[in-house]
């Protein structure tokens, strides 16, 4: 059998599929660089199955790895789990086989007058290993979507689950063991000193999904090996409301991104800049936008808890700092860190040197930041770290060109929250703080490819008239260029 032909056994071969120490860590990652440079996967063929075996996997073992998530989180809601994990992963999948093909095609590049008859081309190529490191709050997607764009451009894969979901980490590696051969599929298991030597490995690429501090340390071992790294980070993604806003709709889809997954979503928003006058109104819709979407949000299952102790208490901190009289429950259900439940809170006129303000809330917390003049909240957002997402709501074109011109984020909505990482045709990704490099469909495809420059040179040319010695004829042309 080809090293990267599936084999549905559960011992595929000697080596490890499932790897839980640095040993088998280093030994295997040998073993898949080896095989990446002696057989490297060209065909088309090939990596459409490997789409097909993912695709399988995800088939037969959804009910398995939802309900892994689910213990991770104490309660993680079923629906949201099928929309932003499951449903993301099969159109994934499913653009990819449609457009892979013509992906990998060598294409066709310009060539300046000057070098005629020579023609110019580029060359997508695999990159060779490439390694995934997950995090905890999308499990399931921020490992599958990677996985499609470096299967996708032929690469061999070894993946770090997060420690932080460990029942999902257990779930998912005990799938792949049994769809994938471990020379093309690797997962690996374990605490955070296994996820250091897995960031110290010399991958052709490495992408890592977390925190900006956590990021900063990936790439710092990764550039031991010039390892090129995809950092896709969070941060503090502002929405601007704008007063020509319908303020009703705004609120809809602001919550219903700030409630899904209990805000554990990088690109959720993370702050709301209104006018002052729109504070009351804003929280007293959030409140019936609440009561209609989350009833009894005590035994709702539509609602998801936060994913541990550490997380319910690092927010509560934030919130002990803010005075009372500025903390707006959404309901009437208070925070139960028994089972880590918070409802949204909406937080108003925070200080800005507060920690709920300096650091990514990570929660269903919302803070609102008064604004006189658009200016203002263009400087507040300027002099942060550049977010991963900047929302907008309004209908002023004016307004809305201002602000697109005027701040740089990793990506934007128009009234609208989150869904622009899920288009197949946008890259995904951030910008200085909130991340580097980009992925998802094409984009996605090219960066865990090489893309190589290739020059072709027909035998009869005229390069020869550029040959030492130099001389009239050469000068003549040189005096047509250099001015």
């Amino acid at each position: 059998m080809d090293s990267t032909q599936i084999d549905n056994s559960s011992s595929v071969s000697s080596s490890p599929a499932i790897i839980t120490n640095k040993k088998d860590l280093q030994a295997q990652f040998l073993r898949l660089q080896k095989l990446s440079r002696k057989e490297p996967i060209t065909d088309w063929d090939t990596r459409k199955s490997q789409l097909e075996t993912l695709e399988t996997l995800l088939s037969k073992n959804k009910d398995k790895l939802t309900s892994a998530i689910n213990a991770d989180f104490g309660q993680r809601s079923e629906g949201e789990t099928k929309f932003a994990e499951l449903f993301s992963s099969f159109t994934s999948i499913s653009h990819a086989k449609k457009h892979g093909e013509s992906w990998m095609k060598t294409r066709k590049a310009p060539v300046s007058a000057v070098y005629l008859p020579a023609r110019n081309e580029i060359e997508p190529q695999p990159l060779g290993v490439v390694g995934i490191m997950v995090p905890w709050n999308y499990p399931l997607y921020l490992a599958i979507g990677p996985m499609i764009d470096a299967i996708t451009a032929g690469n061999r894969i070894m993946v770090k689950m997060s420690e932080a979901a460990p029942k999902f980490a257990q779930a998912f590696a005990e799938a792949i063991e049994k769809h994938f051969s471990p020379e093309m599929v690797n997962v690996v298991v374990g605490d955070v000193d296994i996820a250091v030597a897995f960031s110290e490995l010399p991958f052709d690429h490495l992408i890592y999904t977390g925190s900006t501090e956590v990021g900063k340390k990936v790439m710092a071992a990764a550039a031991t090996n010039l390892t090129p790294v995809t950092l896709e980070l969070g941060g503090k993604s502002p929405v601007i409301v704008l007063d020509d806003a319908n303020l009703e709709s705004a609120v809809n889809r602001i919550m219903t991104g700030k409630a899904l997954n209990a805000g554990q979503t990088c690109i959720a928003p993370d702050y709301v800049l209104l006018n002052r006058k729109y504070h009351e109104q804003f929280t007293s819709l959030a409140k019936k936008w609440m009561q209609k979407h989350y009833p009894k949000i005590t035994t709702n299952k539509d609602y998801t808890h936060i994913i541990n102790s550490a997380q319910f208490v690092r927010v509560q901190k934030y919130l002990d700092e803010i005075p009372k009289e500025n903390v707006h429950h959404t309901t009437e259900v208070k925070p139960d860190i028994n089972s880590r439940l918070m409802p949204p809170i909406i937080v108003t006129e925070p200080k800005l040197e507060s920690a709920l303000m300096q650091n990514e809330i990570f929660a269903p917390v919302l803070p609102l930041i008064h604004y006189e003049e658009l200016d203002e909240a263009i400087v507040l957002i300027n002099e942060r770290p550049r977010p991963l997402a900047l929302y907008i709501f309004g209908n002023s074109e004016k307004d809305i060109k201002r602000i697109r011109t005027h701040t740089v984020s990793g990506g934007v909505c128009i009234n609208e929250i989150v869904l622009h990482a899920l288009q197949h045709e946008l890259p995904f990704g951030g910008v200085g703080h909130s991340g580097i490099g980009a992925y998802h469909g094409k984009i996605g495809f090219e960066r865990f490819s090489h893309m190589k420059p290739v020059l072709v040179q027909p035998k009869v040319n005229a390069m020869n008239l550029l040959q030492p010695p130099y001389g009239v004829v050469f000068n003549k042309f040189m005096s047509m260029f250099i001015k």
